[in-house]
């Protein structure tokens, strides 16, 4: 056991849209990701996901609208749904989902980010 320090993880890494494993719970891991514009349209079929925004605002669009997320919200995106989150400004945000999680789901390409990388 040992406590973890959210801004002395973020300051490890610069890279965006690369989700960065603090912690493990059970199957679940902890992930932090600093984002900036646009994501690509995904989904998980298998899986939740849940964001937590940490610092800055984020944006998730869906297929039938956009949700806006500023520092202390979080929202949980049910399996299968289509999303595609973005922030104008960077934005500094947790993630958490079952260990094994590709960041694109469904769309694999340029954005795909390694996966299971701890900080």
């Amino acid at each position: 056991m040992k406590k973890i320090n959210f801004k002395s993880k973020f300051s490890k890494f610069n890279d965006q849209w690369s989700p960065k494993v603090i912690a493990e719970m059970n199957d679940y891991q902890f992930k932090l990701v600093k984002i900036k514009n646009d994501f690509v349209w995904h989904k998980h079929d298998d899986t939740d996901e849940v964001f937590i925004v940490i610092e800055g605002i984020i944006n998730i669009e869906f297929e039938n609208e956009t949700i806006e997320l500023e520092e202390g919200e979080m929202i949980v995106v049910p399996k299968g749904t289509k999303h595609k989150p973005y922030a104008d400004e960077e934005a500094k945000i947790m993630l958490v989902e079952p260990s094994g999680v590709i960041n694109t789901g469904d769309n694999e390409g340029d954005l795909t980010a390694p996966n299971d990388e701890w900080i």
